[in-house]
């Protein structure tokens, strides 16, 4: 069983990298409303980027409360 310190720890981060996806796709979506195309294909590549970092976190975290 995992100490719930670390639990949390893992959780807490998780909850980061999701907050930082979200401001890339918040920005994108700002970007797509100014016309400005080619600031939210970089915005929208880096919410990518933090999407694939937050679902690694979300997978250590989750099963870190599950055993």
């Amino acid at each position: 069983m995992t100490n719930t310190k670390e639990a949390s720890t893992l959780h807490k981060q998780a909850a980061t990298d999701h907050q930082e996806a979200a401001k890339n796709h918040l920005k994108a979506a700002e970007s797509h409303e100014k016309n400005k195309v080619s600031d939210a294909k970089e915005s929208s590549k880096n919410a990518m980027g933090c999407c694939a970092t937050a679902q690694k976190s979300t997978e250590k975290a989750c099963h870190s409360s599950s055993m």
